[in-house]
């Protein structure tokens, strides 16, 4: 397991070492009305949305697949929630309407993918060039603000001395790393992954596998878009042209390739012909 991780473990320690370098005080944390406050502790909450996004795209990179469509389901879902709330629905139905929009942009992606046989860079790009539009339809463009406690905790919140965004990521990652690496799941879909025709022959049940693991992916995203549209305590026209879906999800793909390598340790031979 260390020997997998090992090349990210050493990159990870150069990149902080150059950071420390630079900025003595990157490590200095404080703790102050019942959080957490430092330069590292900013660095994990920002980065917390993208984390949760590497999360479901590792699943689906293992089965051969790719998600170019991530950022606008953020969009998409984040603004969903914004629209929900600024009309008066209740918290939890706020919630299950931004994660059930997130649940079926994925399940759209898997149909595309594992049933029309349509090759997933295309595929998700769908909705990847849809999404923008999407999104703003769902706001009619105007500028959405909100004040809901409850939804602007997910956002800014804390619990646990940490920011909110932070411990979702964490536990969220923890269970899908659970369930990928500790049941029959993981390997299932890393077989799929390595070779798609012998898993089906060995009654591997691929297709409903791959929508799985794409719904698992938009609902990732829609986490993150809830996030996004919490810190922000609002959506704004222009939300998925700030570089959540206006460009390609590299950052993200960069992430999950990444992750990838560490909890699923054949899944580079996906890309291979």
């Amino acid at each position: 397991m260390i020997r997998r991780i090992l090349p990210q473990i050493i990159t990870l320690g150069i990149v902080l070492a150059l950071n420390v370098i630079l900025f003595p005080d990157f490590f200095n944390v404080t703790f102050q009305n019942g959080r957490l406050y430092g330069s590292i502790i900013d660095v994990l909450n920002r980065g917390a949305p993208v984390a949760l996004v590497a999360v479901g795209m590792t699943l689906v990179i293992a089965t051969k697949g790719i998600d170019l469509s991530v950022g606008a389901v953020v969009a998409i879902c984040g603004a969903a929630a914004a629209a929900a709330v600024t009309s008066g629905y209740p918290l939890l139905v706020t919630l299950a309407l931004a994660l059930g929009v997130g649940l079926i942009c994925g399940m759209w992606n898997g149909v595309l993918v594992s049933i029309l046989n349509i090759q997933p860079i295309i595929a998700t790009l769908v909705l990847m060039v849809a999404g923008r539009g999407v999104a703003q339809l769902i706001t009619e463009g105007a500028i959405l603000t909100f004040n809901e406690p409850g939804l602007i905790f997910i956002g800014s919140g804390s619990a646990f001395g940490l920011p909110m965004p932070v411990v979702i990521w964490v536990l969220f990652g923890a269970a899908v790393a659970l369930l990928a690496r500790r049941t029959a799941l993981g390997l299932l879909i890393e077989a799929i992954g390595v070779n798609l025709r012998a898993s089906r022959l060995s009654g591997v049940k691929t297709t409903a596998l791959v929508v799985l693991v794409y719904a698992l992916s938009g609902l990732c995203a829609a986490i993150a878009g809830l996030i996004v549209a919490a810190d922000i305590k609002g959506r704004t026209p222009t939300m998925p042209a700030c570089g959540w879906s206006s460009t390609p999800s590299w950052r993200w793909l960069s992430a999950a390739i990444r992750c990838s390598a560490a909890a699923f340790p054949f899944s580079g031979r996906c890309w291979a012909p």
